[in-house]
């Protein structure tokens, strides 16, 4: 039996959605649930939504009804659904969390209360009243799970029905937020279908003609790829039948966004594309796996190291396969992976694919979902709202790398995550107190980069702590919140001492008798809690003696409103400028000969007559000349929002009619400056242009040049 879906469609038909099929539905994997309070959640839903419309026309409630479906589709229990049908009522009308509460419990109440909170969080802005709805929405989570994927199926119904809102800026917004947020929450709990859906919806509205060009290309291939597909289908099961292996064989069209990555990743063609299609081999049985690729890789040529086995290392989401890669027809490299039905189920529903709430399990187990773990440490650490929401940003969003201890425990660290971030995984001290570690029985040093399969063992120093240099090699926001909070304590402890000298040298011993008076006074003046703090302050000079001495002197002085701050001492984040580390306020000139931007590694050198010179870390020109240059300094990049940097592109063009004309169409489409443009060299069939342009950071120039390549004119993008 072979399987070849070349297009998705929704779960549901949003159309034909109404609260008997809902019913129907839920019955068919729930039949003892209680249908009677599902209609009374609809007919509350209804009542309160009659007067909306959505931006199609339709009525309010087809949404709720949809979110509804798709929570039923993951085989939630009812409370679940009910939450779905009734998350809109709180926020949008007149009804309130007691009405909720007094009719469906409490349970169903915090739900609807939690999901209400998520809803009010603008993620790109960094307001800290929107930040700290994310502190509640983590917290929520901990207690619940069911609270994200309430959310998720909110997010995608309305990225389904998004085409409908008329502003083209509200669709970006929109589009940009669940690229960033949504997307990746999905991910961390397995939910991997929903995860690329939101993706593609996402990426066919910020980047439509990328989009549109890539869904043009598969329908090419499509008709010439068809056969091919099902010959490989069909070779494969042939061998797994042979081998006396009960298996079924499908084939899985890459999907648009993923395909975008890959040639964004790799600075490559659509047409150097090797594996737009993967192949599934799904048996019954773990052991089956293993006689499953045994079998493949026994009759197949092996493409070398690109086997994982994540049965046995489970990703931190609990997704469980086999991949790997073999020669397929004409050469072309194949991708399979090899799971068990249940494992199937696990990599597309996540989390909703092994629930035990029907079961009467407990909600709040989180030690399931260690990520979650990590933003509720993360929680501890920070020292504000904002900053948390950054950190938080950092922990979620990026791929994992699987390390383990010298006891074989397994850790999860984000992709490109060094020795710091391992350590403070271990234990916040450990990574206090880290000097280097042995990888693989080999000393390394902190900055060390790890791969999957590493063994780490930490070596730690009681006279060690750590510096400012830390937070740059430190990848995952974990580490991060503690670096920085170890740093704001050691600068507390040094204003303290400043302060304390202060206070002892200006002020009299009469003038101290009277301060232990009014200390209570004072302090409520200056907002303060303690003696301590209020030294603190003095040395850090956000409160002075003669200010001090005035309060003393006067009883009727009122309180006196101090800077703003979520921490007695700012964080670093906040004092940093573009560039931050050793002599970092000086003069700051950044190389021409690599044009270093926010998101490049980034060393520096001082310079007579120039101050700091920031370089690439892998600058060749500067690495040539460094007995010139002398010792490099080790700085990292500060607050850089609402600055530009000068990128360099080389570009090479098919020797074409309007070649040159549509790479400058393209880049003044998307708004970037375009300061300078060159011809380098030409030939026969090509030629390369230089051009210099003013970009925000890494990850606005790369997709620049992401949507250069699709492009039919341009050969190849790279950075000078």
């Amino acid at each position: 039996m072979t399987q070849i879906p070349f297009k998705n469609s929704a779960n549901t038909d949003q159309k034909n959605n109404t609260i008997q099929g809902l019913i129907e539905k839920i019955r068919s994997y729930n039949s003892g649930f209680d249908a009677s309070l599902l209609q009374k959640a609809y007919d509350f839903a209804e009542s309160h939504h009659k007067e909306q419309k959505r931006a199609s026309g339709d009525p309010y409630i087809s949404h709720p009804l949809s979110v509804a479906f798709m929570l039923a589709d993951l085989k939630l229990d009812l409370s679940s659904i009910i939450a779905g049908l009734l998350h809109d009522t709180v926020e949008d009308t007149v009804a309130t969390l007691e009405d909720v509460e007094k009719i469906f419990g409490s349970e169903v109440a915090f739900l609807v209360s939690s999901v209400t909170k998520l809803s009010k969080i603008n993620f790109q802005t960094k307001s800290h009243a929107q930040a700290e709805n994310l502190r509640k929405l983590v917290i929520a989570m901990a207690q619940d799970i069911r609270v994200l994927i309430v959310k998720l199926m909110d997010r995608l119904h309305n990225m389904e029905t998004l085409h409908f809102l008329p502003s083209e800026e509200s669709r970006r917004h929109v589009a940009f937020e669940t690229l960033e947020i949504y997307a990746p929450l999905a991910q961390r709990i397995g939910m991997s279908g929903v995860q690329e859906k939101l993706q593609n919806l996402a990426f066919a509205v910020i980047h439509p003609e990328s989009y549109q060009s890539i869904v043009a290309r598969l329908e090419e291939f499509h008709e010439k790829g068809k056969d091919i597909v099902q010959s490989v289908v069909e070779n494969l099961q042939s061998i797994l039948k042979e081998g006396g292996l009960a298996a079924y064989v499908y084939g899985r069209e890459k999907k648009s966004y993923s395909i975008w990555r890959k040639i964004q990743r790799k600075n490559i063609n659509f047409d150097e594309l090797s594996d737009l299609f993967g192949f599934r081999i799904i048996v019954e049985a773990k052991a089956d796996c293993y006689q499953a690729l045994g079998l493949i890789h026994h009759a197949k040529v092996v493409i070398p190291n690109t086997f994982k086995d994540y049965i046995s290392t489970p990703k931190a989401n609990h997704y469980q396969s086999l991949h790997t890669k073999v020669l397929g027809p004409h050469g072309t490299r194949i991708e399979i992976q090899i799971r068990t039905k249940y494992m199937e189920e696990v990599a597309e529903r996540g989390v909703a694919a092994h629930w035990h709430y029907k079961q009467g399990a407990p909600a709040h187990d989180v030690k399931k979902y260690q990520w979650l773990q990590g933003l509720l440490d993360i929680l501890e650490k920070t020292s504000g709202a904002e900053e948390f929401l950054e950190q938080t940003k950092l922990e979620m969003f990026q791929d994992q790398v699987l390390c383990f201890t010298p006891k074989g425990d397994m850790i999860s660290l984000p992709r490109g995550a060094t020795v710091i971030d391992f350590a403070y995984n271990v234990h916040s001290e450990v990574g206090n107190k880290c000097t280097g570690a042995y990888v693989n029985g080999h000393v390394v040093p902190l900055k060390t980069e790890l791969q999957t399969g590493d063994s780490v063992q930490i070596i730690t120093g009681q006279n060690y702590q750590p510096s400012s240099d830390w937070e740059q090699y430190a990848i995952s926001g974990k580490a991060q919140a503690n670096i920085r909070r170890f740093l704001r304590m050691q600068k507390r402890l040094q204003f303290k001492a400043l302060g304390q000298q202060i206070y002892t040298k200006e002020l009299e011993e009469s003038e101290k008798q009277t301060y232990v008076k009014s200390e209570s006074r004072v302090l409520k003046y200056f907002s303060l809690h303690s003696f301590d703090d209020l030294l603190a302050f003095l040395g850090e000079g956000r409160v002075s003696i003669a200010e001090v001495k005035n309060v003393i002197q006067n009883a009727q002085l009122l309180t006196r409103p101090l800077p703003k701050d979520d921490e007695y001492l700012n964080s670093p984040k906040k004092e940093m400028g573009a560039v931050q580390g050793p002599f970092s306020e000086m003069p700051i000139h950044y190389a021409g000969c690599c044009h270093p931007i926010p998101g490049d590694k980034i060393i520096g050198v001082v310079v007579q007559g120039k101050g700091l010179v920031v370089h690439r870390h892998q600058c060749d020109l500067f690495k040539s000349k460094q007995e010139e240059n002398g010792k490099a300094l080790d700085i990292h990049w500060g607050k850089t929002e609402n600055l530009f940097f000068s990128g360099r592109l080389l570009v090479s063009l098919k020797n074409t009619i309007g070649a040159l004309g549509d790479v400058v169409t393209l880049v003044a489409k998307e708004k970037v400056e375009l300061v300078n443009i060159r011809v380098l060299k030409r030939y026969k069939d090509s030629f390369d242009i230089m051009m210099d342009l003013q970009v925000k950071d890494k990850e606005h120039i790369e997709r620049l040049m992401g949507l250069l390549r699709f492009l039919f004119s341009v050969q190849s993008v790279q950075r000078m």
